[in-house]
């Protein structure tokens, strides 16, 4: 049989195996991605909501692992809700379907970064006796959670629990994994994980034999189909293929989010606090002048981000980068100091490599060098700090992770205003405004895919926007909008998701629409946890829901839930933000549109995020209404309309409000 006639009946039995229908598009994409695998191009294929793109990919990577059982497949999701969702119920749904119809087992393991496991050395010789107890870890923490008021408490309570359950799942050889823990707060887990720099090792650990993360890549290099993130894909790109087992293919799922998350994994950040808490850790081993000098160094960088603005840093000659150069050179000597000894101290070993970090960290930061934006920014409870992320990964991606073997970039938005250009030159597959006289490098060879979604989106939903309303300003939020917001959140009876460009506008529109419409239950975003607010506006049919950018996207509330999708301006990123102001005018000075290729390309992906969470089934219907008249009227709304689903548009009020109610109606 041949791999294609393989990829069509794994991928009919699994539709089959989960009660599924058939969708064209969705054995378009198999037979693509099957193409891809065999040693065709890369592909970059756009599988709209509805698709099934999560069979569409596995069915030709388990027909193409069965036919070569000696390569190894990687599936890289943006998040680990995905990741997750896909090791419990996509991928067993799958294989269960190639069993059937091969009679073969592929073999499967989900690998994550270190982080994401406990640490046994942290758990069992660091957290101290004084969380020895004669309650279980899981009463203790609800009992003290229950009363205390302090978050110390709250989260000494968590850290008890986490280390229960890590001795449990050490006793039962789990995985330890952060997913499957008990409640807990992001202080309480990093008290049982270990930063990778300060992990001793498998050798040297006294734990080594048991460590959790070994046991996770073990698994990883024994089987053929390995699940991960797209950060650890970045990792192993910059490390040298170390962080993944070596694999043939790659599939990248969610592929909208990988530029963004792989510049997170090639970023650093570098603050007073960090220097302050390493020097602490280090006190035991330095000798006093050099300690003063490591902890007046963090001193010094506080005081120089105070005086400097929250912009970039491009002074080499200025106070912030002078004072980079003062914490490198001093970190340095520090580390030096800390790597004596005879290595048999755990403790200081791992405070020598936080040392390392801090000069690693203070050593890129003062370089300045011109393929990284260096910017000073604040934090909302912990002041300010120096960032640093890369002005472009296209390069990184093209050669550690295109050059080597076939890719496959899918998502429900890869098209962004009509064609696959912008996502091919943000990874390295093209390099649309190269400067007259500079050298091309060898490009990969790839091709675009649309598959389309099985949703009539004409028929199914409304594209309002208000083109007689004032545009955005930065003065608030316009009394006028407030109104349309109101007026169309009455015409749908709530049933709302509303997405807006800031938190102050999210709460302004909620406070408008609570006192003119007091019989609807309106959430905001800041009112409780976001995944609680989310779970109450699924079960809740009639409530509504604002928030930003958060839920731009990932939020899945198919049916009646929601009805109308509001989005109050065209999410352009802020105009002073340093990264896409740098990257705007990379583009600017090598002959290309900074602004569409930078700016209008973000909004669209965010206004194609956006629209995508009003149509997620067959029975669906709605409206999305834009309350920016920018959209119609701006040279460039039409590359924005190019990226949103194909709604029926109209810029009359009352044909959207009377779609609305017609809804109402139905509902009785």
């Amino acid at each position: 049989m041949s791999e294609l006639d393989l990829t069509e009946a794994i991928l009919a039995a699994a539709v089959e195996g989960i009660e599924g229908a058939q969708r064209p598009g969705q054995h378009e994409m198999a037979a693509a991605v099957a193409e891809s695998l065999g040693g065709g191009d890369h592909l970059l294929v756009q599988a709209g909501t509805g698709t099934g793109k999560s069979l569409g990919y596995l069915a030709p990577t388990l027909a193409h692992l069965v036919q070569a059982p000696g390569d190894r497949v990687v599936i890289a999701t943006a998040t680990l809700a995905l990741q997750s969702q896909l090791a419990r119920k996509d991928i067993p749904a799958a294989l269960d379907a190639c069993q059937r119809v091969t009679g073969k087992r592929i073999s499967h393991a989900v690998l994550k970064g270190r982080t994401n496991y406990a640490c046994l050395y942290r758990v069992r010789d660091t957290l101290g006796s004084e969380q020895e107890t004669l309650l279980g870890g899981s009463e203790l923490a609800q009992a003290l959670t229950a009363v205390a008021t302090d978050p110390n408490s709250k989260v000494g309570a968590e850290v008890v629990a986490l280390r229960e359950w890590v001795e449990t799942e050490a006793e039962a050889k789990g995985a330890a994994d952060r997913d499957d823990a008990p409640t807990h707060t992001a202080p309480a887990w990093a008290q049982v994980s270990i930063p990778v720099r300060e992990c001793l090792g498998a050798q040297r650990c006294p734990y080594g034999s048991q460590c959790f993360v070994e046991r996770s890549r073990d698994q990883a290099r024994a089987a053929q189909l390995v699940v991960t993130n797209h950060a650890l894909l970045a990792i192993d790109a910059m490390h040298g293929g170390t962080a993944l087992p070596e694999h043939d293919a790659v599939i990248v799922d969610e592929a909208h989010e990988l530029v963004t998350r792989v510049t997170g994994a090639a970023s650093h950040e570098l603050s007073p606090q960090l220097i302050e808490r390493v020097g602490r850790r280090c006190l035991t081993w330095l000798d006093d002048e050099l300690a003063l000098e490591f902890l007046d160094a963090g001193e010094a960088l506080r005081a120089a981000l105070d005086d400097a603005p929250l912009a970039r840093v491009e002074d080499a000659d200025g106070q912030v980068a002078n004072t980079l150069r003062l914490v490198r050179d001093v970190a340095r000597r520090v580390a030096s100091a800390m790597s004596g000894g005879d290595g048999s101290d755990n403790e200081r070993t791992q405070a020598a490599a936080a040392a390392k970090e801090v000069f690693d960290i203070a050593d890129q930061l003062a370089a300045l060098a011109p393929h990284d934006v260096v910017w000073v920014s604040e934090r909302e409870r912990f002041g300010r700090q120096v960032n640093q992320a890369p002005l472009s990964v296209a390069g990184l991606m093209r050669e550690g992770i295109f050059a080597k073997r076939p890719v496959v970039l899918t998502s429900a938005t890869l098209s962004i205003g009509g064609n696959f250009d912008a996502v091919a030159g943000s990874v390295g597959l093209t390099e649309p405004y190269a400067a007259e006289g500079d050298a091309e490098p060898e490009r990969p060879q790839w091709r675009g895919l649309d598959v389309g979604s099985p949703f009539d989106y004409r028929r199914q939903g409304i594209l309002y926007v208000a083109k007689s309303l004032p545009p955005p300003s930065r003065d608030g939020t316009a009394p006028a909008i407030l109104a349309e917001v109101a007026e169309l959140l009455w015409a749908a009876g709530g049933r709302t998701l509303g997405l807006f460009a800031s938190q102050r506008a999210a709460e302004a529109a909620a406070v408008h629409c609570r006192r003119e419409l007091p019989d609807l239950e309106i959430l905001c975003q800041g009112d409780a946890q976001l995944g609680e607010l989310t779970r109450r506006f699924v079960a809740e049919p009639a409530t509504s829901l604002f928030g930003t950018l958060s839920l731009w996207q990932g939020v899945d509330v198919p049916g009646d839930t929601c009805e109308l999708v509001i989005i109050d301006k065209i999410p352009f990123p802020r105009p002073d933000e340093p990264l896409l102001q740098a990257r705007q005018r990379a583009v600017a000075e090598r002959g290309g549109n900074g602004f569409m290729a930078v700016a209008a390309t973000h909004a669209a992906l965010l206004l194609a995020q956006g629209s995508g969470r009003l149509i997620r089934r067959l029975t669906d219907r709605g409206v999305v209404a834009v309350l920016d008249p920018r959209l119609i009227t701006a040279r460039y709304g039409a590359f924005l309309r190019a990226s949103m689903p194909d709604f029926w548009m109209t810029t009359d009020r009352e044909t959207a409000i009377g779609a609305l109610r017609r809804l109402q109606e139905v509902r009785g």
